[in-house]
């Protein structure tokens, strides 16, 4: 059955959608999620951190989505699934579906380019010469898309993105508040004291099914384009700067700043506030924890931190004192193994 906001949904109906196995009454209606602290008659829980377990006794949800590890945990219904947190994100997207944008180009927009009949564009919109829209795109009020701008079926353009001359987005994206693709890199020259601006001829060119958040900036490229893999998730107000190269299904937290010339390979993780400098090639899988600095190639999957741990102010000091001398130290214990050695050696 197709689904519209506000109607309620059997759990038999759920997993008709959806998959899973439902225990208990399959006739229970849901009409929203909540978590299970808080979810009353008629919502849907799920259990996916251990530390709430206990809570599977107390809620007072009309049902909970559990691993099979928890299907015999509660008596209450459930559907069961091996991961229940996707289960939860995709319920959550069933039982609130996006209001359909209305077709056609506002009076207040300024539109240079012809535009697929399918297509909406809000008001206060600025639309180049040659920009290709595809089906289904929606345009929020304020955008400005420049000359020669592609988008793909099905994206969405929430108010006031700005999208420079040339720039490619791909189908399914959604691009929030703020946003600006395809600014100029932070390319500048040295000559005598002064600073020479590079001229930043490449793109940004960004692929299927990416999200990108509010004020996040993606720099167009120098020479070659920035480029952005099918399923990236990028968070609110990061910087992306020109040249960079972002695998496939990369998740990048919120305030992380990527300098210029960064590849990250596939199914990379950018914990919040970690910067990366320049230059910097990641591999495969990779998780930076939040707030590192990373400086050197990492060429290993696996979980690498930099923040050095919070502690009482007075103890911080001291021992950043006491790092300052670590070359010092060093040095003072290899010239003990060489005296040691040699000790060993005449004995």
């Amino acid at each position: 059955m197709p689904v519209t906001a506000g109607v309620a949904l059997s759990l038999a109906d759920i997993a008709a959608h959806l998959g899973g196995v439902v225990l208990g009454d399959a006739q229970t209606l849901i009409h929203q999620v909540a978590t299970l602290a808080s979810a009353g008659d008629g919502e849907i829980a799920f259990l996916t951190n251990l530390k709430y377990r206990a809570q599977l006794q107390t809620t007072q949800a009309s049902a909970v989505i559990v691993s099979p590890d928890f299907a015999d945990a509660l008596a209450l219904p459930r559907i069961v699934t091996g991961n229940p947190y996707a289960y939860y994100a995709r319920l959550a997207t069933l039982l609130n579906p996006v209001a359909a944008a209305v077709p056609g180009v506002h009076p207040a927009a300024s539109c240079a380019s012809q535009l697929p009949s399918s297509v909406s564009v809000g008001p206060n919109v600025s639309i180049g010469l040659g920009v290709q829209l595809g089906e289904g795109v929606v345009i929020h009020a304020g955008c400005v898309l420049g000359d020669g701008v592609r988008i793909g079926d099905g994206s969405i353009l929430y108010p006031n993105v700005t999208i420079y001359a040339g720039c490619e987005l791909g189908r399914n994206a959604v691009i929030h508040a703020g946003a600006v693709i395809g600014a100029d890199g932070f390319g500048f020259a040295p000559d005598k004291g002064q600073w020479v601006k590079i001229p930043q001829i490449g793109r940004v060119v960004i692929g299927d099914d990416v999200e990108i958040g509010a004020n996040t900036t993606v720099d167009r490229g120098a020479l070659d384009n920035t480029l952005i893999g099918d399923g990236c998730k990028i968070d609110n107000q990061i910087q992306i700067g020109h040249n960079c190269v972002i695998g496939k299904h990369c998740v990048i937290a919120a305030c992380a700043a990527i300098a210029g010339s960064v590849t990250l390979a596939d199914n990379v993780i950018v914990g919040g506030a970690a910067m990366i400098a320049g230059h910097v090639t990641i591999a495969p899988g990779v998780v930076i924890s939040g707030g590192s600095l990373v400086m050197k190639n990492i060429t290993r999957p696996g979980q690498y931190t930099s923040v050095f741990p919070l502690e009482e102010h007075a103890h911080w000091l001291h021992n950043a004192a006491q790092i300052r001398h670590l070359s010092k130290l060093a040095d003072r214990v290899s010239e003990l193994e060489k005296i040691l050695r040699k000790t060993n050696s005449e004995g």
